[in-house]
């Protein structure tokens, strides 16, 4: 107990939740008043997002001072408060996130043990929904990629199966098999 958080202590508005600091080890976002706690990374997921970023440091859109950021508060909505794993902004958004929020069209999330798949499909549905384009769910335990580039196309990559970024990014692929070897 405590590690738990009292609900008296808990944010009750979107601007408690931006200032509050959670102190139980858990992570959360905001979604339309409810506080979704989850899991921060597992030592495994950082080799992970360890080899997509090397990967992106090789890509054009490095180049072009884009960035594969690690989870970033992404407002989705004025009442959706998320935190993918990764995401893709270009040059032009990390400078206009100066006096407006950015929606990145391309996100990362690893899927760990504890994850919810309901709640995880409730995000992918709201990140098509807000202008994201393409998103992975890297699941670890299975070795397997699920690439989405809209609610209705999806690949699954196993093995040698290439996971792309397009339309967001031509150039940042990886064999699956890459990501656990």
């Amino acid at each position: 107990m405590a590690n738990e958080i009292k609900n008296s202590l808990l944010p009750q508005t979107l601007a408690e939740f931006e200032r509050w600091e959670p102190n139980d080890g858990y992570k959360y976002e905001w979604n339309d008043g409810e506080l979704i706690k989850f899991e921060g990374m597992k030592n495994k997921h950082l080799y992970l997002i360890s080899i997509l970023n090397e990967l992106f440091d090789k890509t054009a859109a490095k180049k072009l001072r884009g960035q594969l950021l690690c989870e970033q508060d992404v407002m989705l909505t004025g009442i959706q408060l998320r935190r993918p794993d990764l995401a893709y902004f270009s040059r032009e958004q990390i400078i206009n996130s100066k006096t407006e929020e950015q929606i990145p069209e391309f996100v990362i999330e690893v899927i760990s043990s504890t994850d919810q798949i309901n709640e995880v499909k409730r995000k992918i549905i709201e990140y098509f929904k807000n202008g994201i384009r393409v998103a992975w769910l890297i699941y670890p335990d299975y070795e397997m990629v699920e690439v989405y580039t809209s609610l209705k196309h999806i690949t699954v990559c196993t093995d040698a199966d290439i996971c792309s970024a397009r339309p967001v990014l031509d150039d940042f692929e990886i064999p699956a098999a890459d990501l656990w070897n």
